[in-house]
C-alpha cells in the first residue's frame, strides 16, 4: 500500500462508506487471547474539522468493537472491494465475542507497530488519532423522524472524530 496526503485523496468518500461499507478496528492488549476487533460500517464520512484532516465514526453501544475503540488511541477504517461485501455481512451480523470472526470471514489482519489494525486485503485505509468522543442523546436530535427510523431500542451511537494520520491505497 502506498501512503498518500489526504488532500490528494480521489476515491468518492459517499460510495465508499455507501457501496463498499468498511470495518472499523482497534486494538488492545487487555482483550487476550486476541487484542483486536472490527466491525462493519456504512456510516461515516471524512473532512476538516478544527483545522486538521479527519473521519468520523458511529459504533452502537453493545458492539463489541467498541471496548477496543475505548480503551485505543488509533482507530483505522478499512475499505475493500466488492468480492468482500460478504465477508462484511458476515463481520456486521458476527460478534467477536464469540470469536475470531474476523478470521472466519477471511480477513487478514495484521497489527503495525503503533498498535493500530490494519488489513492486507483492503484497497483503502485510514489510521485515526482519536480526538473527539461523545454519546448521541434523544434530546440532540433536531429531526425527530431520525430516532423512530434509526433508534427504535434507543441505542444510540457514540460519534468518534479522529485526525488522520495515515490514509493509505493500494497500488
Amino acid at each position: 500500500m502506498t501512503t498518500i496526503n489526504p488532500k490528494d485523496f480521489s476515491e468518492n468518500v459517499f460510495r465508499l462508506f455507501d457501496n463498499s461499507w468498511c470495518l472499523i478496528a482497534a486494538h488492545d492488549e487487555k482483550h487476550a487471547p486476541l487484542p483486536y476487533n472490527a466491525m462493519t460500517a456504512s456510516w461515516g464520512g471524512m473532512g476538516v474539522l478544527w483545522n486538521k484532516n479527519v473521519f468520523f465514526c458511529f459504533v452502537r453501544p453493545q458492539r463489541y468493537t467498541k471496548e477496543f475503540i475505548d480503551n485505543s488511541e488509533y482507530i483505522s477504517l478499512s475499505f475493500f472491494g466488492e468480492e468482500m461485501k460478504k465477508a462484511l455481512t458476515y463481520c456486521g451480523r458476527n460478534s467477536g465475542r464469540d470469536g475470531d470472526k474476523l478470521a472466519e470471514a477471511g480477513f487478514t489482519p495484521v497489527i503495525s507497530d503503533k498498535g493500530v489494525v490494519e488489513f492486507e486485503d483492503a484497497k483503502v485505509t485510514v489510521i485515526g488519532k482519536k480526538l473527539f468522543a461523545a454519546d448521541m442523546k434523544e434530546a440532540d436530535f433536531v429531526d425527530k423522524s431520525l430516532i423512530e427510523k434509526n433508534y427504535p431500542s434507543k441505542d444510540y451511537h457514540t460519534v468518534y472524530v479522529c485526525e488522520i494520520e495515515e490514509l493509505k491505497v493500494s497500488e
